[in-house]
């Protein structure tokens, strides 16, 4: 083993404990604000593990989509919820939690599957280089196609699902008398009213 393999194999098993350590902090931490930034974290972890397999362009698309763009829109749409809701446990809330125990099995046999029916021996094939990104093209819209849409509906997905949570629920107007609820509205400065023409107080831009 020379120095380089033996930088690989020292760099992949980095990478590998912070891909498994932030997955597992996301699933298991009751922040979910730093859930969020660890699944930032996965995200970058993994496109060092694209690195390591010489796909810049899948590393790189990989910070500027997940991690520029799906992960921001994930903070953005938690900070910018602002609803306060008591928890009231659902009704057969057993089944949501068999049905998502079978949806994780089924991946989990699936993945394996894959994983041991793969031959992962080392291609012998020249590198394509600066083609690279042809082909990649090429098979997105001929052999992957339908996931690569897929994806993109996906995103879509979420990204709705990011603007409904951030939505702001409509308040009606208020009545005088009428208890003010908590919560539902952003403390405001007062501001003076300035006739037209004067020069405002001081202190005021």
């Amino acid at each position: 083993m020379n120095l380089a393999e033996g930088v690989q194999i020292v760099s992949f098993g980095i990478l590998s404990l912070m891909v498994i350590g932030a997955a597992l902090g996301v699933v298991l931490l009751s922040n979910i604000v730093h859930s969020a930034f660890l699944l930032g974290m996965v995200f970058a972890s993994i496109s060092g593990l694209y690195i390591l397999l010489n796909a810049g362009f899948v590393a790189a698309a990989q910070i500027l989509v997940y991690v520029g763009a799906v992960n921001i829109l994930i903070l953005f749409g938690i900070m910018l919820v602002n609803k306060q809701q008591d928890f009231v446990p659902l009704p057969n809330a057993w089944l949501g939690k068999l049905a998502t125990a079978a949806v994780c099995g089924g991946l989990f046999a699936l993945l394996s599957t894959m994983v041991l029916g793969t031959t992962w021996a080392i291609s012998t094939e020249a590198a394509a280089g600066d083609g690279s990104v042809v082909l990649i093209g090429m098979h997105l819209f001929s052999d992957f196609l339908l996931p690569f849409e897929l994806a993109s509906v996906l995103l879509l997905i979420a990204l709705v699902g990011a603007i409904i949570l951030a939505r702001r629920e409509f308040i009606p107007d208020e009545q005088p008398g009428d208890p003010q609820p908590e919560g539902l509205k952003l403390p405001e400065r007062p501001r003076d009213l300035v006739a037209v023409g004067s020069a405002p107080p001081d202190g005021d831009a």
